[in-house]
């Protein structure tokens, strides 16, 4: 067994810290490292895929994206760096974040890490607590929707750890899905989206569903808003798609 991961097995064991469940792809060749990261991503609530080289994990993203990868800089064929460089110049895979894991501690190598397009950097050998804690200031700053953050926007509240939405002192009851496009809303204000980024940020890209499924369920959270006067920050922009207002006009 590999020394990093002796050192690993009495301490690795974390709390669950996440409400909202997030994809994440661990792409690491050393079998008991990886075993080890994946049983405690899936602790701590997290749906975890795993490779043991570049070609795998090619093939995992093309059957589904995930939220977040986790990625070895030494791995057989391809290296961590070449891979992390694919991932950036490809648009499917641009946006997801990226923390590298690594035994190289030198300064230039961090750089030549982040460079290649990682977001974050871990020297092995690591904490599970500070894993996890870069896991979620790395989804705090890249993919806010998938954090347990309560958001308030004005009146608007949203919370991921309960489910629960108040406009104000009212309980707003959203469904499942309307939870999610509100999130997603929330987290990314003032920015349109076609019903296409829609379906890929708050379904995702590997669920094959109409456009027109968004304008349903847009109806529905507006709907569901209403009770608190919210619906209007939910905006159509024609010929565009959608965007969350952070002020609206008052209604007359």
């Amino acid at each position: 067994m590999h020394p990093y991961s002796v050192g690993l097995i009495t301490q690795f064991c974390v709390q669950p810290i996440y409400a909202m469940s997030t994809t994440i792809l661990v792409i690491e060749d050393e079998p008991a490292i990886q075993e080890l990261i994946s049983v405690n991503l899936s602790f701590a609530g997290h749906k975890v895929l795993r490779a043991f080289d570049a070609e795998q994990a090619q093939t995992l993203i093309r059957a589904e994206l995930p939220d977040l990868i986790l990625l070895d800089w030494m791995l057989p064929g391809a290296s961590g760096i070449t891979l992390a460089k694919k991932l950036r110049s490809e648009e499917r895979t641009r946006q997801v974040p990226v923390i590298m894991l690594t035994a190289k501690g030198a300064e230039q190598d961090k750089v030549e890490g982040l460079e290649a397009g990682a977001d974050d950097y871990i020297t092995k050998p690591f904490s599970p607590k500070e894993l996890m804690a870069r896991i979620k200031a790395v989804l705090r700053r890249r993919a806010p929707q998938l954090t347990d953050d309560v958001i308030k926007i004005g009146t608007l509240t949203l919370d991921p750890a309960t489910h629960r939405v108040h406009g104000g002192d009212t309980a707003l009851s959203v469904g499942p899905t309307e939870f999610r496009l509100l999130h997603f809303f929330m987290t990314h204000t003032e920015r349109v989206f076609s019903r296409a980024q829609l379906l890929d940020q708050v379904w995702g890209d590997h669920v094959f569903v109409e456009e027109r499924t968004v304008d349903v369920h847009i109806r529905r959270l507006r709907k569901a808003l209403e009770p608190s006067g919210h619906e209007q920050h939910i905006e159509t922009v024609r010929g565009a798609g959608y965007r969350f207002a952070m002020q609206v006009a008052p209604t007359p």
